[in-house]
C-alpha cells in the first residue's frame, strides 16, 4: 500500500471513530420549540404583580408561572409553579380562591428556596381538587408584616380546569415523554405543559435543552425574569 493509500485509510478510520464521539459530546438540539397556543386571543389581562415596589428592606420579586390570561389545565389536582428571584426570610404564602367565593380553598405557608429558582405546590398534597369550567385565582405572597398586608409582594394568575380537547389523548399516547410538553402547549393547556416540562427538568437538572425550552415558553407569556434564570 502506498503512503497516500495508508494516509487515506487512516483518515477513514479516524473519521469513523472521532465523528460519532464528537456527536455524543454535543448537546441535543431542541428540534421543536415548545410553542404555546393561547386558548383565546385578546383575552383580558389576569396575571398580576411581582415586584417589591421599592420596599425599605428590598424583597425578592416573585412571579407565578402563568399566562396573562386564564390558563387551562385538564388535571383535577394540578401543580402550581412560581419563580422567586432570591432568598428571603419573610413568610411565603400561597392562596387559591374559587371565583365568586370569598373564603380561600388554599391559604398555606410554603418554605422558600435558599436562593432564586422555581418552586411548586402540588394541590394533591393538600387534597384540593378543581371543578371543571370554574376559574380559580391563585397568588403567591411575600408577607414581611402580618399587621400591614399592604406591604406584601404579590403575584397571581388564574387557572381553569377543562375537559381534554378532542384527539389529545391519542396524540399524547403516540408522543415521547420529551414531546409531551409540545403537544400540551399546542393544545393551549398552559399548566399541563409547564408541569410536564418542569418535571423533566427536575429529573434532568443539568439538561440545558430542557431549560432553554422552558425559558422560551416563559418568554411567550411575558415572563423574562424567570426565563433568564433558566438560562443561568
Amino acid at each position: 500500500m502506498s503512503s497516500i493509500s495508508r494516509l487515506a485509510a487512516a483518515a477513514m478510520v479516524l473519521c469513523g471513530v472521532a465523528l460519532p464521539a464528537m456527536a455524543q459530546q454535543q448537546p441535543a438540539k431542541a428540534e421543536d420549540e415548545v410553542a404555546y397556543t393561547p386558548p383565546m386571543r385578546g383575552a383580558p389581562q389576569r396575571r398580576i404583580g411581582g415586584s417589591s415596589r421599592g420596599a425599605e428592606t428590598p424583597l425578592p420579586s416573585v412571579f407565578v408561572l402563568a399566562p396573562d390570561h386564564v390558563g387551562l389545565t385538564t388535571a383535577e389536582q394540578p401543580s402550581l409553579y412560581w419563580y422567586i428571584s432570591g432568598p428571603t426570610r419573610v413568610r411565603v404564602e400561597v392562596t387559591l380562591v374559587e371565583e365568586k367565593r370569598v373564603a380561600p380553598l388554599v391559604e398555606t405557608p410554603v418554605a422558600p428556596l435558599a436562593g432564586a429558582g422555581v418552586q411548586r405546590l402540588r394541590l394533591a398534597d393538600l387534597k384540593v381538587s378543581l371543578e371543571r369550567e370554574v376559574e380559580y385565582q391563585w397568588t403567591v405572597s411575600l408577607v414581611p408584616d402580618d399587621r400591614e398586608r399592604s406591604s406584601d409582594v404579590i403575584s397571581g394568575g388564574v387557572i381553569k380546569r377543562v375537559a381534554p380537547p378532542a384527539g389529545l389523548q391519542e396524540k399524547l399516547a403516540g408522543a415521547s415523554r420529551e414531546a409531551r410538553p409540545r403537544v400540551l402547549a399546542a393544545a393551549g393547556l398552559w399548566y399541563d405543559a409547564i408541569a410536564e416540562l418542569s418535571e423533566l427538568i427536575e429529573a434532568n437538572p443539568g439538561d440545558r435543552v430542557l431549560r432553554e425550552q422552558r425559558a422560551r415558553l416563559l418568554e411567550q407569556v411575558g415572563l423574562p425574569d424567570a426565563a433568564a434564570a433558566d438560562r443561568r
